[in-house]
């Protein structure tokens, strides 16, 4: 998209994006989905200390922990390439952040994402939203009939979340028809009973707040 700024400096991470497509009103770009489904997820900031390389890298934590691969992507693509796969980055998107800044999250995932693709990784997407205003937009750079990846720490305790979580899974579901979801956190029946209707596939994984409370509570 910047390719005809060759002279400048790259403050945009522009050549995530060198060789994707784009889709949707604010062009977000492409990802090509993967057709494994992981059978572990590794959270990117435990991934330096992995000494097993079968898992899935996943960003299902504070953005601070991983803000550091979009502000130097180039630096951590060898240790990704070691692992089974990557679900792409969930950058936050609050509802009472301004909208441009849940549309540029968005985009940053899906341009690592594009990224990763382009370099030989396997990449499942995360799919995130906030309120309606951002349902479409969530969708965008996303192949229909494949697998997606959502995370609900954090997300479905509050009723209000919790509402906001159902009405965009419901238009995901409608807008994408996944053939499988990976979910990392809790996955209740009742709250994904509308995709599993449908015959999508339910792969869940506890998040990794999830297994410290269990194991405590052992």
């Amino acid at each position: 998209m910047y390719n005809n700024r060759a002279k400048c400096k790259d403050v945009f991470n522009a050549f995530l994006t060198d060789r994707a497509g784009f889709s949707g009103k604010y062009e977000i770009p492409e990802i090509k989905t993967s057709e494994k489904l992981p059978t572990e997820l590794l959270p990117f900031s435990k991934a330096n200390r992995s000494k097993t390389f079968d898992r899935w890298i996943c960003f299902y934590e504070h953005d601070e922990r991983y803000n550091r691969l979009w502000n130097d992507p180039k630096r951590y693509l060898g240790m990704l390439k070691r692992f089974g796969g990557v679900i792409s980055p969930d950058f936050s998107v609050y509802r009472d952040m301004p909208l441009a800044m849940q549309i540029f999250n968005i985009y940053k995932g899906r341009a690592i994402g594009a990224w990763l693709n382009a370099n030989g990784i396997d990449v499942i997407p995360n799919v995130r939203w906030g309120d309606g205003r951002t349902f479409e937009t969530a969708c965008a750079g996303v192949e229909k009939h494949k697998t997606i990846a959502v995370g609900t720490h954090g997300c479905i305790r509050a009723k209000d979340d919790r509402l906001w979580f159902e009405e965009g899974l419901k238009y995901i579901v409608d807008r994408l028809e996944p053939t499988a979801i990976v979910v990392y956190g809790q996955a209740p029946e009742k709250l994904f009973a509308y995709a599993a209707e449908r015959g999508i596939k339910i792969v869940p994984f506890e998040s990794e707040i999830l297994k410290v409370h269990i194991k405590e509570n052992c």
